[in-house]
């Protein structure tokens, strides 16, 4: 049975913003093997458009970004969308039933699904469907934006805190 991962880069502050900040070296490699062992994902229309970027091959690429789209692009991806009517390659489309589809995915795979976006994964936490938290906390404070937890924050109870890289502080929490 696999297991529902939401994990995120934030700020101090408790906002996602993939425009203000970037992970480091030591962090970037962390993704990527992240990516690279997962099952699979789960986005939401915005966080697909957004990963989208890795479709296509950019010449001024350094390996790290070559490593992190070749994960990205052989990586399942299932996109929950009711205005997208098509996704790109290794990605299908789930515009009904969200939580018939996780629930099949989590019986189906073993491993770990990541869920990104934090509206998608508020709609999983709502279901009960989010297994494990990955908070990436950032030394900048951002004091607006689209926070991590977009809904209600779920009891949770705190099981492991590492340092990647030089600046990141991963908290790893599961439900309480």
């Amino acid at each position: 049975m696999a297991k529902i991962v939401f994990g995120m880069n934030l700020s101090l502050d408790g906002y996602v913003d993939h425009q203000e900040f970037s992970p480091g070296p030591v962090l970037f490699r962390h993704w990527i093997e992240q990516v690279r062992g997962a099952a699979g994902s789960v986005y939401g229309r915005r966080m697909y458009e957004i990963m989208r970027y890795w479709d296509e091959d950019h010449p001024e690429w350094t390996p790290d970004l070559r490593d992190f789209a070749e994960a990205w692009r052989r990586q399942p991806k299932w996109v929950v969308s009711r205005s997208l009517k098509s996704v790109g390659p290794n990605a299908t489309l789930v515009a009904d039933d969200i939580e018939a589809v996780i629930r099949g995915l989590k019986n189906e795979l073993a491993g770990e699904i990541h869920v990104s976006g934090p509206e998608l994964a508020g709609s999983l936490i709502e279901l009960g469907l989010v297994d494990e938290y990955r908070l990436y906390f950032h030394p900048v404070v951002l004091g607006h934006g689209k926070p991590f937890f977009a809904g209600r924050r779920p009891p949770l109870r705190l099981v492991a805190n590492d340092l990647i890289g030089e600046d990141a502080i991963r908290l790893t929490y599961i439900p309480a």
